[in-house]
């Protein structure tokens, strides 16, 4: 609804004017309902894939990939840095540990900061030059020569599958000791209550959004899109506006 509805950046239309490829690349993750309601009106269909199981472009497999190396490497950082994880606990990771290990013995007195992120940085490289070598043998081993033989492949821009192994070790990792952090998970649930808190006033007083949402006939559709626009600052404080709670920092 952002890319195709919401924003008004054209005189003729809404929407953000995006490639049909670039629209599919968006949408990872689709029901069957959701993907028929999608592809109606549309001649292309930008759901299909997700009707005939197939693949979308290389393109989009690619951006899909090249979003969970810097997602983890991000949180890697963030958890970290937030006291949420410790270098010790990283080290029983293989993927991290080789990495710190190279670090240290070409910067013996390199620590903390300076070492994770050498760390990281070290890790990222890797990542992303295993993707690169392990995308070429798909595409050659698949004999790949069109869009319609990419769709028709299995995934082909993909780790080797020992980077793969590691990859799936880090994520199970962060899942177990950040994502279900008992900081983590309480901060989510704080958000979930001002989402929550931020729809019923909007509903109950449609006037408290922007003028152009609250003209809207159906209040209902207008108070989630309002709010699916939201930053995350805006939100709390629009909340603390509202209900006159600080629930978030």
């Amino acid at each position: 609804r952002v890319v195709d509805e919401l924003e008004e950046r054209y005189p003729a239309f809404n929407g953000l004017n995006l490639s049909f490829e670039t629209r599919e690349g968006i949408l990872k993750h689709c029901s069957r309902r959701n993907a028929e309601r999608l592809n109606a009106g549309e001649p292309k269909g930008v759901a299909q894939r997700f009707l005939d199981n197939t693949r979308p472009s290389l393109e989009a497999q690619l951006c899909n990939l090249a979003d969970e190396i810097a997602y983890n490497a991000h949180d890697i950082d963030d958890g970290v840095r937030s006291g949420l994880l410790s270098l010790s606990q990283l080290q029983a990771l293989e993927l991290v540990e080789r990495y710190r290990h190279q670090t240290v013995r070409e910067y013996p007195a390199l620590q903390g900061r300076r070492l994770l992120y050498e760390t990281i940085r070290r890790m990222l490289s890797d990542q992303v030059y295993d993707v690169i070598d392990a995308t070429r043998l798909a595409i050659a081993q698949h004999g790949v020569h069109s869009l319609e033989a990419v769709r028709a492949a299995p995934a082909l821009v993909c780790f080797s599958a020992p980077m793969r192994e590691q990859s799936h070790e880090l994520k199970r990792f962060l899942f177990a000791n950040l994502y279900r952090h008992p900081q983590v998970m309480q901060t989510t649930e704080q958000a979930r209550d001002v989402v929550r808190d931020l729809f019923e006033a909007y509903v109950r007083s449609p006037h408290e959004m922007q003028a152009d949402f609250a003209r809207r006939a159906d209040t209902h559709r207008a108070v989630a899109d309002y709010i699916a626009g939201m930053t995350d600052r805006f939100a709390v404080r629009e909340h603390e506006r509202l209900t006159g709670r600080q629930v978030l920092a």
